[in-house]
């Protein structure tokens, strides 16, 4: 199965709005958006002080005495707290610091601070209530010695960056004070310190307290250092094995009694952190566990409670050691739809094996029942599966609870959360229905959009394996029980960060949408049969993705009504990644940009509004704004140009030009490659002042980019955006600039490097391997490779690299993907299909029709047209990257439309045809010919 892995991080960006992602400072409580003055702490609502400076950026409240000039980096203090005690603590802490004029920032409200404290926050930030900033090192021991003193006996979650000072919540780390960034180890931009030397080297933000190497910690911090390393399982009869998950309330380990040599697990809670929907912790939902467990004791589908402990203020519990594997590593392991062509017997195999499964879950469930238990949160990574034993277990009981309480849902699963008015045993059953549609496509996610979907999905699965929509329909009804209209079929926000779900807070279910723009939302679908069988129309679409015209409308209208240019911080909803940097909103690969080039490119009418909106933000970039092409000023200035705006984008370029290139990464998405690329392109058209410079600059990055290639360490990443890949797309085309034929030496070099980090399949496929995941995709997987090898082989053959794109074809042919954005999902790979010359042209038709069928079974209606959901299907988005835009722009290439990403080999012009012979040589681009900046 090829699918994304679960990102909890997007859970917090669910509260605000129930189609899109968005902040969660915009979540809505009782008394309005919890960034509202009215719902901040007593302590800090109104304006600051006279000779102070209050501001807000992002979740953070700052205020900072006037005068004051911080140093750039020191030991920094973090204070945490509990929701009972924040107030409290908050007072006290404000009046200090405007007392003794120290900087601070804090989160300024309870639902800010419970978002933080979540079961899936960030475990490195988790904690962190206020920051308070010593004016110099030497003040550094009296500040915290200060708050020490002021906060002793006070409770709050530990802050597994820092070293926690004293009694009380007050923690402290050295770190960044001003905002610099540098290349983390992946290549992605970090917030960075400065060694000795003056270099910039990482900020490690990491869930573990480090001090950088040079530093020595103060004298007055070594007791709390001896207290921390005091702390250990050294005393008790049990070893920890390795970790087998991590959230923010604790971790999860293989361990083994010593006593016995018996293998057992520990779960881990640490106090006041981890939040769920109702305000409890880690330590009180181990206790629900605990106490579940034993009233279960005796069930052969429940692990055994061993023991309980406790080491310093962490809690754990110690349960019996399952073997087997989890039912959603099976599942992907013996997935039919992961193949190119699943066999009429495997889909009937793998529907008597789901048959079975269902069946043992639903009585596991059952007999959890008689007992007077709701498990309350099920789903595929809680179901043990022993193969060998043929035996079930569910695992993790902490949000259970009594069945006759009839409690609502604390934490959940994205993909099987269930809507607001479930209770009790009732989460359950919603929970086993989805499971019942999951194990044949694993796209009950989509339901926390629209829960309607399930009569398409159902139809889809009967269309793919043997199985009867009759025999689906219970667990179809099940899900849509009480569903009035598609407009209120949405699930609450998913609680598996730990934070109240909309329906707790007053809102209703069927509220519109926070963008005041297009709020029906309705079901369409369309998956093509994997075992040949006709798949008819799309199921409830209502117009057929293969109808290009009418798709591209669809998706037009969707992508309009969803504007939003009275919001600074973004037009269009997209990806999390909007909210990262200053132009994120703005950015190609997840704002503005992106979304006007696939509109420019797909002949839609263009957006007026969102034009507008872009180009009054690039008049006057925010500081620290990043230079990249997918994600900074680089690719707004290209689609400036591009769209027709080139004075705009002149402008721009000009104020790029200016910015020093030395300290990039040298890949696509934010390095020379991407930087490069552009500069190379736009200087072909530019004006006679302008195009030297840029042709300049576009040399200067090529050299950069080959440094880095030749004598810097090898990235870590691979494919196009952040691997050699898109260094080797940037020496292609400036060989077609400039004839110099040791470019394209090198571009074969840089492909050949990437190519070593892919594993061939048991058929001779290739894919890249990123950790224990095959990648097809394009961004960072197998197809991005390919589609730079199509561009290299249009300009010289090469037998070798020629017979990878081949070897690397298949990974983009399977049946199903899980997600349908463009560079990590479907629609990337459908782009590819239309433009590849190295596929046979019936297998290229078929594929393309089933890819286009696949986004059809992801597809939702908004605003009068079509939309798609983003990454990790939990919300809307209409960016390029991961949503709308990136569908649209694929459904062009696959309906003849020519145009691809930029700079890569786009569709043909025409229905693609397809070759099987190795590729023609083309004439280099001169001043004479000049494709589209899209094509070779």
């Amino acid at each position: 199965m090829r699918g994304p892995w679960v990102n909890p991080e997007y859970a917090a960006y669910c509260q605000a709005d129930r189609r899109f992602y968005d902040a969660p400072h915009r979540s809505l409580g009782p008394g309005g958006a919890v960034d509202a003055e009215s719902s901040f702490y007593a302590a800090v609502r109104g304006s600051a002080p006279e000779g102070w400076t209050r501001s807000r950026r992002g979740d953070w409240l700052s205020y900072s005495p006037d005068g004051l000039r911080l140093p750039a980096q020191g030991w920094k203090i973090h204070v945490s707290a509990a929701l009972d005690n924040a107030a409290s603590v908050l007072d006290r802490v404000t009046a200090h610091c405007l007392e003794h004029r120290l900087a601070f920032k804090c989160i300024p409200n309870a639902g800010l601070l419970a978002l933080r404290n979540a079961k899936y926050a960030d475990r490195a930030g988790s904690g962190k209530f206020i920051t308070v900033y010593p004016p110099s090192e030497e003040a550094f021991p009296e500040v915290c010695t200060a708050l020490m003193q002021l906060l002793e006996g006070e409770h709050g979650p530990y802050i597994l960056s820092d070293l926690r000072c004293g009694n009380g919540p007050v923690h402290t780390r050295y770190g960044a004070f001003a905002a610099r960034f540098c290349s983390g180890p992946d290549g992605r931009p970090v917030p960075a310190v400065a060694d000795p030397q003056g270099r910039l080297v990482p900020d490690d933000r990491g869930p573990a307290f480090r001090v950088p190497s040079w530093v020595t910690p103060p004298g007055f911090l070594m007791p709390h250092l001896e207290a921390r390393a005091a702390v250990g399982l050294a005393d008790l009869p049990y070893s920890v094995e390795k970790a087998l998950h991590f959230s923010n309330g604790g971790g999860v380990y293989l361990g083994r009694d010593t006593r016995t040599g018996e293998q057992v697990v520990l779960k881990e809670a640490r106090p006041h952190a981890g939040l769920a929907a109702d305000g409890a912790d880690a330590v009180a939902r181990l206790e629900r566990e605990r106490a579940a467990l034993e009233q279960l004791a005796g069930l052969d589908c429940v692990p055994d409670v061993r023991d309980v402990f406790q080491v310093g203020d962490h809690h754990f519990l110690v349960l019996q050691y399952i073997p087997g594997a989890t039912l959603n590593t099976v599942f992907a392991r013996r997935f039919p739809l992961a193949r190119q062509h699943p066999s009429p017997e495997l889909l009937a195999d793998h529907a008597s094996w789901a048959e079975e499964l269902y069946g043992q879950v639903e009585r596991a469930v059952d007999a959890v029942h008689e007992r007077g238990i709701v498990i309350s949160d099920l789903h595929m990574s809680n179901v043990m599966v022993d193969e060998e034993a043929g035996r079930i277990v569910l695992l993790d009981f902490e949000a259970a609870s009594p069945a006759a309480e009839r409690r609502r849902q604390i934490v959940a699963n994205p993909a099987f959360v269930a809507p607001a008015d479930r209770r009790g045993t009732d989460i359950d059953r919603y929970a086993l229905a989805c499971l019942r549609l999951a194990l044949y496509l694993p796209l009950t996610t989509l339901f926390g959009i629209d829960r309607t979907k399930a009569a398409g999905l159902a139809q889809d699965i009967a269309r793919a394996f043997p199985v009867t929509e009759e025999a689906l329909r219970p667990a179809v009804e099940e899900i849509l029980r009480d569903v009035r209209d598609p407009g209120e079929a949405g699930a609450r926000p998913a609680p598996a960060s730990g934070t109240t779900p909309a329906s707790a807070s007053g809102r209703d279910s069927g509220q519109a949408s926070a963008s005041g723009r297009g709020s029906d939302t309705a079901s369409a679908s369309g998956l093509a049969s994997a075992s040949g069988r006709d798949s008819g129309k799309a199921s409830a679409s209502p117009a057929d993705l293969r109808d290009w015209p009418r798709a591209r409308d669809a998706l037009a209208r969707a992508i309009t009504a969803s504007c939003t240019p009275e919001r600074d911080d973004r037009c269009f909803p997209g990806d999390i990644a909007q909210f990262a940097t200053a132009t994120g909103g703005q950015s190609f690969a997840y704002g503005a940009a992106g979304v006007l080039h696939a509109l420019h490119e797909t002949g839609a009418p263009p957006c007026a509004p969102a034009e507008d909106w872009l180009l009054r933000h690039a008049k006057d970039p925010a500081s620290g704004s990043p230079l990249g092409f997918y994600d900074g000023l680089t690719g707004i200035a290209w689609t400036l140009h591009r769209i027709g705006r080139t004075a705009e984008a002149a402008d721009l370029l000009r104020i790029i030009l200016d910015q020093p290139l030395e300290g990039l990464t040298p890949g696509l998405h934010n390095g020379y490659a991407g930087i490069g690329l552009a500069f190379d392109d736009v200087a072909r058209t530019a004006s006679a002042t302008d195009a030297p410079a840029l042709s300049a600059a576009a040399a200067r990055c090529t050299a950069l980019a080959v440094r880095a290639l030749t004598d810097g360490p090898p990235s870590p990443r691979t494919g196009l955006l952040h691997g050699a890949s898109g260094i080797a797309l940037l020496l292609i085309r400036r060989y077609a600039t400039t004839g110099d034929t040791a470019l394209l030496d090198l571009a074969a070099a840089a492909l050949r490097r990437d190519l070593e980090r892919c594993r061939a399949g048991d058929d001779g496929s290739l894919l890249v391997v990123e950790g224990k995941r095959l990648m097809p995709y394009v961004g960072s997987g197998s197809a991005g490779i390919a589609a730079v090898i199509d561009a290299y082989l249009a300009q010289r053959p090469d037998p070798e690299l020629e017979a990878a794109g081949r070897a690397l074809l298949p990974a983009a042919l399977s049946a199903f993907y899980v997600q349908p954005g463009l560079l990590r999902g479907s629609a990337g790979l459908l782009l590819h299909l239309a433009a590849t010359p190295l596929c046979d042209p019936a297998d290229r038709q078929r594929a393309i029709d089933r890819h286009t069928d696949l986004l059809g079974s992801h597809a939702l209606t908004y605003g009068g047209g079509l939309a798609f959901p983003g990454e990790q299907l939990m919300r809307l988005s209409m960016d390029l990257a991961t949503g709308t835009a990136g569908a649209l722009l694929a459904l062009g290439a696959a309906a003849g439309r020519p145009t691809g990403l930029p700079f890569l080999p786009a569709a043909p012009a025409a229905a693609p045809s397809g070759r099987t012979s190795g590729p023609t040589n083309r004439p280099r681009q001169g001043s004479s010919d000049r494709p589209h900046p899209g094509s070779f």
